[in-house]
């Protein structure tokens, strides 16, 4: 074949990463090591709960989460044993964490300092995006205003300190996973982008012509769907509109400062329970549609494994996904052309059609005052809320086919989750037990007298307008917790309750589905007019720090929609709020959703706390990511029905809910 159409000089392959993290800094760090050894060329710091949320491992809050989701991080030391043997002058460092982004970033920065590593030799990103968290993911501490105020702090001293550093990286991940259509996606992380910028411009720290530094170092974090030609074009759209608005709303001048810059993970909530060996496939065809396009494509990129909706990954599983990136860059003959879509007329409908939607939901938003506004009334929160009860549906009705799951579900046993085989990664209990042994021993040994000023000056920061770097940078050297640092914000800023979006939704009307939401209406009438009821209650709960809310905001539109009266009061509950809550409502059945696997935890504490308050019978559902194991032990314990991702119906879980209403009350 002729060179004319390859490239003088084949392209650079992407950055690629596995996200990791689990159990304690040591165990994460042996991980890390193994992936670098791999091939892998960053990393990609995956955060327990407690830690994205500003607890320390011994507070209430933290019981049943140390360790489950990510790596606890609780102090410098933590640090210190993280990257212990990485070069961070050489690394690059992608580090999922919102709220306390300027706590992770100044212990970084910290270790750096101690190796001698020269802070403008920093490479790497910290998510940094509140907004998404208060819409999708839940990991919020503080309002959108001083949570606003954190972000900015970070971006002015990054652009001045970590000049490689990338401080923010606006995240549209979770909106996908949350529900938005390509249009919303782009839009709402694109108005995102806006806030962002305008405050650091509106904050006076950054001088008016260097407003390009930080364009420049901006970068999205997406998300990417199987139906990858759609995702293509929607990325080929991003960049497009994020050049318009760089450009005519902020003056930057110089292209390359006005690169979309964008790192990806793919889609690990469309992977399935059900004949999980699919979800090979889908991670390839996904991992395509960000980097088939040359002026599209990816800077970043990090997959999933393939049993991530079954449980935690074991390092050989993230091997796996991680030669998947290998194959496609170093033997395939990708990165030697040209982009493959210029020209095609089909490509730049596609293209236009999602920037043309989405400058007018941008607008919509803008005209609202900003994402912050559009947050606080819920508008964006119930937009989410509708489209992704719109996607059920679709897969309900079978318009929108998931193999294995909807169709084609006749199979053979999979001989990757054989009865017996270990096919995820197990949490040791003593994880967290060790953890607050630690974090105790921490704050014996250090200088109480100086981590009591260095949190004095924070608070006195925070009351002001200073940047609050610097007094971060000190809280981390005088030995201050992550939960104290987030403590002290919390006295100064309060803490935030976002809207739940339940407001949203709505009858399935004349379909199939429609039909059999009907007859579970018939019955929930039928059961409650049994107990002497004007509307069955049904309590929705979620107990501890996971606060991936979709699956238990969907249930609550359903039940609704099925004719529950429903209680639900948002995210991070204790168990002893909910019990409270159930039973100051007096309600006939309680739902607990737990995706963090600490279920085994938090779910016998409600049940312990029904007995203590005299309603040991009120029945109590569970879902969520629960291997069979734990369901059999969640059984044993009282919990009436445990239902998982392969139950995707949600009528048939609706007709389920009024079955174990009815047997707990003797009725036939």
């Amino acid at each position: 074949m002729s060179d004319a159409i390859r490239l003088e000089q084949p392209d650079r392959p992407w950055v690629m990463r596995t996200y990791a993290g689990h159990s304690s800094a040591a165990a994460s760090n042996a991980l890390f090591r193994r992936n670098l050894a791999k091939g892998q060329t960053g990393l990609s710091v995956a955060f327990d709960l407690p830690t994205q949320t500003g607890y320390d491992p011994d507070d209430e809050m933290a019981r049943g989460e140390v360790g489950r989701v990510g790596v606890p991080v609780a102090h410098l030391g933590d640090a210190r044993a993280l990257f212990d043997g990485i070069d961070l002058a050489a690394a690059n460092t992608s580090m999922t964490i919102n709220a306390p982004a300027m706590w992770l970033l100044a212990l970084y920065v910290t270790v750096a300092d101690e190796q001698a590593a020269p802070r403008e030799k920093l490479a790497g990103t910290t998510q940094n995006d509140i907004i998404k968290e208060y819409l999708s993911r839940g990991t919020y501490i503080f309002p959108p205003g001083p949570s606003l105020r954190l972000t900015t702090d970070v971006i002015a001293w990054t652009v001045a300190n970590t000049p490689k550093w990338n401080p923010v990286n606006i995240c549209s991940y979770h909106l996908q996973e949350a529900g938005a259509t390509p249009v919303q996606e782009v839009a709402f992380a694109l108005a995102t982008g806006i806030a962002v910028l305008d405050a650091v411009r509106d904050s006076g720290q950054v001088e008016p012509d260097q407003i390009g530094r930080v364009v420049e170092r901006i970068s999205f974090f997406v998300n990417a769907g199987v139906r990858f030609v759609e995702e293509m074009a929607k990325m080929r759209a991003f960049g497009r509109l994020w050049d318009e608005i760089t450009r005519e709303r902020y003056g930057v001048t110089d292209a390359k400062q006005r690169r979309f810059r964008y790192g990806v993970q793919v889609n690990s909530l469309g992977l399935t329970e059900a004949q999980p060996e699919n979800n090979i496939q889908r991670i390839v065809l996904e991992m395509l549609g960000v980097t088939l396009s040359r002026n599209a494509r990816a800077r970043a990129v990090q997959l999933p494994a393939w049993n991530e909706a079954l449980g935690l990954p074991r390092p050989w599983d993230q091997q796996w996904s991680l030669r998947m990136q290998q194959v496609l860059a170093f033997e395939s003959d990708l990165l030697q052309y040209p982009d493959l879509f210029d020209g095609s007329h089909v490509v730049e409908a596609l293209v236009s059609e999602i920037a043309d939607g989405a400058r007018a939901e941008l607008s919509t938003v803008l005209d609202m005052g900003g994402v912050v506004a559009a947050v606080e009334t819920g508008y964006l929160k119930s937009a989410l809320v509708a489209s992704l009860a719109e996607r059920r549906r679709r897969m309900e009705s079978g318009t929108d086919v998931v193999v294995g799951v909807n169709k084609f579900t006749e199979t053979e046993p999979s001989p990757l989750t054989a009865s017996g085989a270990n096919h995820i990664e197990q949490v040791d209990p003593a994880v967290e037990a060790a953890a607050i042994e630690g974090v105790k021993a921490w704050r014996a040994q250090r200088d109480e007298a100086a981590a009591a000023a260095a949190l004095d000056r924070l608070r006195a920061d925070a009351a002001g307008t200073a940047n609050l770097m610097e007094a971060t940078l000190e809280c981390v050297r005088a030995g201050v917790t992550t939960g104290e640092w987030a403590g002290a914000l919390r006295e100064a800023y309060g803490e935030y309750r976002a809207p739940t979006g339940l407001s949203s939704g709505g009858a399935l009307g004349e379909t199939a589905a429609g039909s059999a939401l009907a007859e579970v209406r018939s019955r929930v009438q039928a059961t409650a007019a049994d107990l002497g009821a004007a509307r069955l209650r049904m309590l929705v709960g979620k107990p501890g720090l996971d606060g991936h809310s979709n699956g238990a905001e969907q249930i609550a539109v359903r039940a609704r929609d099925a004719g529950f009266e429903v209680v639900y009061q948002g995210i991070r509950l204790t168990p002893a709020q909910i019990v409270s809550a159930a039973v100051a409502e007096d309600v006939d059945l309680v739902g607990l959703s737990v995706l963090s696997g600490s279920h085994l935890d938090a779910v016998p504490a409600v049940l312990e706390g029904l007995r203590q308050a005299g309603r040991p019978d009120l029945p109590v559902v569970v879902g969520g990511i629960i291997p069979s194991d734990d369901a059999e032990t969640l059984r044993k314990a009282g919990v009436a029905r445990v239902f998982t991702p392969k139950d995707f119906a949600l009528n048939d879980i609706m007709g389920e809910l009024v079955t174990v209403v009815r047997e707990a009350n003797g009725l036939a």
